[in-house]
This record gives structure tokens, sequence and C-alpha cells, in this order.
């Protein structure tokens, strides 16, 4: 317990937040959200780190790392798109997340911001079948900034509630976190349209 909170009041944990995030994006097995939500906790509990200091570490580091992530896709994934042979299970992969980036490209790239493993799977077909970069960066940018102001105050909501017992504060934070990505992949679920039974 004591770590954690010597590491939460010390400057370098915005750069483990950046860090952490940016990885995340291209590398979804960091765990972002919980530092983020984690330091969110001892922000409301301690005042350290700073809540702005979270968001904008964040942010920035989701921001970086999406980019990361869409620029693979531009090198990489372009580069499997163009050898797909026509007609093939991967050719209409590519040719789906064409048209859905055309049509709904912005909204895309928000909400999957939410969902691991998403975040990365949009990220890097963004740049695959070359969704512009100005585009991709406005929408993105909308995208990490929500993502880290919501992680954080998810974390600093349940700090407050447990003022005393940042560890409970945690558990409340990562248990809101956890309902809302259920409730999104539930919808997500839900909306999916039924294929026609054979």
């Amino acid at each position: 317990m004591d770590l954690v909170e010597g590491a939460m009041d010390s400057p370098w944990v915005y750069l483990a937040i950046l860090a952490f995030a940016a990885i995340d994006a291209f590398f979804p097995i960091v765990p972002s959200e919980t530092l983020v939500i984690s330091a969110g906790v001892f922000a409301a509990s301690d005042g350290e780190p700073i809540v702005v200091g979270i968001i904008a570490a964040a942010a920035i580091g989701a921001f970086v790392g999406d980019h990361i992530s869409y620029l693979i896709g531009r090198t990489v994934g372009r580069g499997m798109k163009e050898r797909a042979e026509p007609g093939s299970r991967r050719a209409k992969s590519f040719a789906l997340g064409q048209r859905l980036l055309d049509e709904r490209g912005g909204p895309i790239l928000i909400v999957c911001r939410y969902i691991p493993g998403a975040r990365t799977a949009v990220t890097l077909s963004a740049g695959a079948v070359a969704y512009t970069l100005r585009k991709f960066s406005f929408f993105d940018g909308i995208a990490a900034l929500t993502w880290a102001t919501y992680s954080t105050l998810v974390g600093y909501i349940g700090g407050q509630a447990f003022e005393d017992d940042p560890w409970k504060g945690l558990g409340l934070g990562l248990g809101i976190a956890i309902g809302i990505s259920g409730a999104i992949e539930l919808v997500r679920h839900l909306r999916r349209p039924k294929t026609a039974a054979t």
C-alpha cells in the first residue's frame, strides 16, 4: 500500500500514465485504464496526482499510441490489403472496414476507444484502408480526451466515495468501468444484425 501511494505521489506517475496509455493503444495487454482509474482514486483521497495532469498524460499517451497503431496499419496492413485476393475473406474484411470507416468513421473511432482490443483493431484498420490522417487525428483527439477524462473521473468518484480507504475506491472505480464497458458490449451485441437461419 505504501509503495503504491509513494508511486502516486511521484511526478514520474504522469510519465508512466502517458507511456502505458500509448503502449496500450497498439499492444492491448498493457492495462492503461487500470492505472488511470487508480491515479484518479488517489487524486481524490490524497490530492496527488493532480486530476488535470492525469487527464493530460492519459489523453496525450492515447493519442500518440493510436497514431502509432494507425501507422502500423498504414505500412503492414496496407501491404496485406494489396496482397489479398479479390473475393477472399481477407479482401471482404478490408472492404467492410473501408465502408464502415467511410460511412461512420468518426463515431466508430470514438466508441472503439472505450473497448480494449477494439481500439487497436479500428486504428490498425484505419491505417490499412488509408482513412485520411486529418480525419483520423480529429476524431482520435476527441476519443483520447474523452476516454482520459472518463477514466480519471471514474477513479475520482470511487476515491471520493471511499476517501479513507483508497482500495475500496479503486474497487468501486473499476466496477463502474467494467459495468459501463459491459453495457456497451451488450448494446453492440443486441444491435448486431442477426444472420438468416440456413
